[in-house]
């Protein structure tokens, strides 16, 4: 079955047998709110179960969602977490032409954004070292892949679902699923999103194109993937993506449908996993 033929079944299916289908790798939130809530509650879970276990944690974050990060640094405040064996990979960042990250004063670095949200919140009796917080730039995009294979590989791999299935700005290409981290020139699907939905008006012209990103086989190899597909706004751009992310057969157009045969669960809210108002 080519992609259309599949993609025109799945947006059949209604909520009920998406959930029915899916099983264990599907949770439901009610809302946005809950999702986020589900989020911070998930890694704040795992850095102190690590903890009482004596061992370390070594996470890949997003920035996208973020909503969970508030939230997140409250519950680590309030418990006084420690944070002393955590390392935080951060998926992606922006870029220019030349290879420059953004400034943290840009409203689209997501350094800046991870920072105003949740790093600069945490108190410092939660010892984070800054030097185990990592986001890839042309400093360190070479020796990610090593970084994280001498620290002991990834545990969890918190992501978002771009809406032609790229995790980070791991986008359609080929051999996609064995790519590792490095500088990318994004496509016109992921800005024309991104910039309807990054509060920049649709501005197409001044959005970066390029970014470095965690390469896709970086992010697979990690021992648990746990993806948040939301649409998070009014438009349903993410609720095909959803299922293909579920049950669609595996193949670089959709980088997601590579997360078969991994430890991995969607988390998703009422609003996305409906079918789109119109079948094509």
């Amino acid at each position: 079955m080519n992609r259309k033929d599949e993609i025109r079944q799945l947006n059949q299916l209604s909520p009920q047998q998406v959930i029915d289908a899916a099983g264990k790798r599907l949770v439901v939130c009610e809302n946005i709110e809950d999702l986020h809530q589900h989020l911070a509650e998930s890694i704040f879970s795992e850095i102190r179960r690590n903890n009482c276990a004596g061992k370390p944690t070594r996470l890949i974050l997003p920035v996208g969602p973020t909503g969970h990060y508030p939230i997140l640094a409250r519950l680590l405040n309030d418990a006084r977490t420690s944070l002393e064996n955590c390392h935080f990979f951060f998926m992606d960042e922006y870029c220019a032409e030349d290879g420059a990250t953004l400034p943290r004063s840009h409203p689209l670095s997501f350094k800046g954004i991870a920072r105003s949200l949740f790093l600069d919140k945490i108190q410092p009796d939660c010892a984070l070292d800054p030097d185990q917080v990592i986001f890839p730039d042309g400093t360190n995009i070479d020796a990610l892949p090593a970084l994280i294979r001498d620290l002991g590989g990834i545990d969890s791999c918190y992501g978002g679902i771009g809406i032609h299935g790229h995790i980070a700005f791991n986008e359609p290409e080929p051999g996609v699923s064995q790519l590792p981290s490095r500088l990318v020139r994004l496509n016109d699907f992921t800005i024309t999103i991104n910039a309807i939905r990054a509060g920049v008006g649709g501005n197409l012209a001044g959005f970066p194109r390029y970014a470095y990103t965690i390469g896709m086989k970086e992010l697979l190899a990690a021992r648990r993937i746990r993806l948040y597909c939301r649409n998070g706004i009014t438009l349903d751009w993410a609720n095909t993506v959803l299922r293909l992310a579920l049950f669609g057969a595996p193949g670089d157009d959709y980088p997601v449908t590579h997360i078969r045969d991994r430890d991995y669960v969607i988390v998703t809210d009422r609003d996305t996993l409906q079918s789109p108002r119109h079948l094509l």
